[in-house]
């Protein structure tokens, strides 16, 4: 169940059965020669949406712009200062609650996002511990979740992708965009096959040391049949993950 594709008497009716929501979060990044701008904010989108679908779970729209300083010397990068995001995810966050929302699970793809998602999250509940005025309703209780952290997912893209998985512009997460997107997949050499690794600083820094974007991976290896296989098991995980969230 799709939050934007639903009208607001359909989210009445869910919130009688469910105060939780997952909202898929990522970034505006370049991901190498073959893999999409969009690359974080589509692998949480298109798994949650595998969830949704299959599930009934109810999925916001994606937060598809967040920590990327980094990539900035790469043309089509967005980015978001850590301030900005995090209070575009308070405001999100104030929005849901105020509706009766009470669980609010993030579907992250980016790993530049999640200290500045854990200190939205501090800053959220700083609203609540400070707030003198009382009340006596259920808590608001908020969830991170990497996408390749659920039950048995990386080591699926570690068997999938022995050599050549590497960091960023990984074969696995390439993959899921291609399954969602087949008509982006990209046939591209690279060079050297497989990236080298390394620091990561600001945004030159970074164009020096990985001049095609990509750190320790080989995304030549992506295919859309991988990309299927993945979601398919990243969807299932989701729906276990978000009814273990529910329950506690």
């Amino acid at each position: 169940m799709q939050l934007h594709q639903s009208t607001w008497q359909e989210i009445d009716k869910y919130l009688e059965t469910s105060k939780g929501i997952v909202i898929p979060v990522g970034s505006t990044e370049q991901h190498g020669p073959n893999g999409l701008l969009g690359t974080d904010a589509l692998c949480p989108e298109i798994i949650a949406k595998h969830a949704g679908d299959a599930s009934g779970i109810l999925v916001g729209p994606t937060f598809n712009v967040g920590i990327a300083q980094h990539h900035m010397a790469f043309s089509g990068t967005i980015t978001l200062r850590p301030s900005t995001m995090i209070a575009a995810m308070h405001d999100w966050v104030s929005s849901l609650r105020r509706h009766g929302f009470e669980k609010i699970y993030w579907l992250n793809g980016h790993g530049g996002n999640i200290a500045t998602i854990n200190a939205a999250f501090a800053e959220i509940y700083t609203d609540g511990s400070l707030d003198t005025s009382g009340h006596n309703g259920p808590p608001l209780v908020l969830n991170l979740k990497n996408w390749w952290e659920l039950p048995g997912i990386m080591k699926m893209c570690t068997k999938m992708y022995p050599e050549g998985h590497g960091s960023h512009a990984t074969p696995s997460e390439v993959a899921i965009t291609y399954f969602g997107y087949p008509e982006s997949v990209k046939d591209v050499a690279m060079s050297p096959k497989i990236a080298p690794h390394g620091p990561i600083h600001d945004a030159e820094d970074y164009r020096r040391r990985f001049p095609d974007g990509r750190i320790g991976s080989d995304p030549a290896l992506a295919t859309v049949e991988d990309g299927g296989k993945l979601v398919d098991a990243t969807s299932k995980a989701l729906i276990a993950d978000f009814g273990k969230f529910l329950a506690t």
